[in-house]
């Protein structure tokens, strides 16, 4: 959970404080044939993956083959998964465009030159990017290379659970399928789902105690290794939710996760809404942050707001990141299905809102799904509630999600964990070798 001091850092770090300046990708072959051959020795190096299996790659060699405009649709559990797609992209014998959040390009020249490189290009999170969203519809008309774009577009740490998707990813597939069916009748825009799977191939217990160890000490805890797994994580998630009702609402609450976690987030939210929306207009949380970011950062950007109001906007802001965070704690995410994947995304998240780190747990394998091509209407239909094309897609994704868990590892009490382990937690902010 975020500490005062560090709340303004991580906010910090993915919120840039200046105008935004569109950044467009390279469209060169060499760089990127380059870069895809590093990115197996990179994914172990940094993240501890050491097998990674691609399922369905065929299906995308076969709208390459078609010449279909092509959006690849992942869901987006972890830092590393835009890396991991390439992977997909060695299977599939072709190179992605990306579209990648802004800050990213903001940390160093160095980081920046390899997005372009790579493929990336930026997309402004905090307003309307209309340079994002035209490089983004162009791709997919002229079908240069296949786009990818995380549509729930935040990074969960839910391996299995996929989180509302943002409508903008219909808006540009169908904007381009309208261009293509008009250049050149017959021509079509398809999205592939993608999922991306991930496994802990390691003893949990021993893997986590240290950072749990690290947690309990900053809280001036002695190490609690006498208690079960997950009834450690339980009480130290009780802890550390129980800190941050003391900070914003005065006291511990009563009743259920869930209803103490909404509690907390409208008790952020609303007054932030009356302030500079006029009041709640969305439905999830992600969303409503990113309104609200859209209507406190542009004269920050600007420059034209007081030290003393820039100072109040950035504490808003460090509001704002610790709401999104909170939202991520699913009540039984581990109680359902205490897998040591939940498990350690769990212990991920702890640490990395304290901290702005999570280290690395190895060894990881990951496992890449491409699900059949979903034929983008260039018409939206009249009256439906939810675009057809992403009804299909959020299906897809959250099928392929919950198969691959079930054949992945075990949950913890089939694996002889004593049965003490089925605490539910509280929620606190045959494969290819890789390398």
């Amino acid at each position: 959970m975020l500490s005062g001091r560090w709340a303004g850092f991580l906010v910090q770090n993915i919120i840039i404080e200046q105008p935004y300046r569109f950044v467009e990708p390279c469209h060169g072959r060499f760089w990127p044939a380059v870069l895809y051959r590093l990115v197996p020795r990179y994914l172990e190096s940094n993240y501890g993956l050491q097998q990674v299996e691609c399922v369905g790659a065929e299906r995308l060699r076969q709208s390459l083959a078609a010449g279909h405009g092509i959006l690849l649709a992942p869901n987006h559990c972890r830092p590393c998964d835009p890396q991991l797609l390439g992977v997909l992209a060695n299977e599939a014998r072709c190179y992605f465009f990306l579209m990648a959040s802004w800050h990213l390009f903001m940390q160093s020249r160095l980081q920046t030159w390899l997005l372009r490189h790579a493929g990336g290009f930026s997309v402004y999170r905090e307003g309307m990017d209309r340079a994002a969203l035209k490089a983004a519809i162009d791709v997919l008309e002229s079908a240069e290379r296949p786009l990818v774009v995380f549509p729930e577009g935040i990074v969960s740490r839910t391996n299995d659970v996929l989180s509302p998707l943002m409508e903008g990813t219909a808006f540009i597939a169908r904007s381009a399928a309208k261009k293509r069916l008009k250049a050149a009748p017959g021509a079509k825009v398809v999205i592939h789902p993608v999922a991306l799977n991930y496994f802990f191939c390691g003893d949990i217990q021993a893997s986590v105690q240290p950072v749990l160890d690290a947690i309990e000490m900053r809280l001036s805890w002695r190490p609690q290794r006498e208690l079960p797994l997950i009834e450690r994580l339980y009480k130290l998630g009780k802890a550390l939710l129980s800190l941050k009702e003391i900070e914003y609402l005065g006291q511990p609450q009563s009743g259920e996760i869930g209803e103490r976690l909404g509690r907390l987030i409208d008790h952020i939210l609303v007054p932030l809404e009356k302030e500079w929306c006029g009041g709640k207009r969305e439905a999830n949380v992600v969303a409503r942050v990113k309104q609200l970011r859209a209507a406190i950062l542009p004269d920050m950007a600007a420059g034209e707001v007081s030290e003393e109001e820039r100072s109040r906007r950035w504490r808003q802001l460090a509001d704002l990141y610790l709401a999104q965070q909170l939202d991520f704690y699913r009540p039984d995410y581990v109680r359902l299905r205490p897998t040591p994947e939940r498990i350690l995304e769990t212990v991920e998240r702890f640490e990395e809102d304290l901290t702005d780190q999570a280290r690395i747990h190895r060894p990881m394998r990951a496992r890449i799904e491409v699900g059949e091509a979903i034929e983008v209407n260039p018409e939206r239909e009249r009256g439906a509630a939810v675009d057809p094309a992403m009804q299909k897609l959020e299906e897809s994704l959250r099928a392929m999600l919950s198969r691959n868990a079930e054949q992945g590892t075990q949950p913890l009490e089939l694996q002889g964990v004593p049965p003490a382990a089925a605490v539910a937690v509280a929620p606190i902010p045959s494969g290819e070798r890789v390398g």
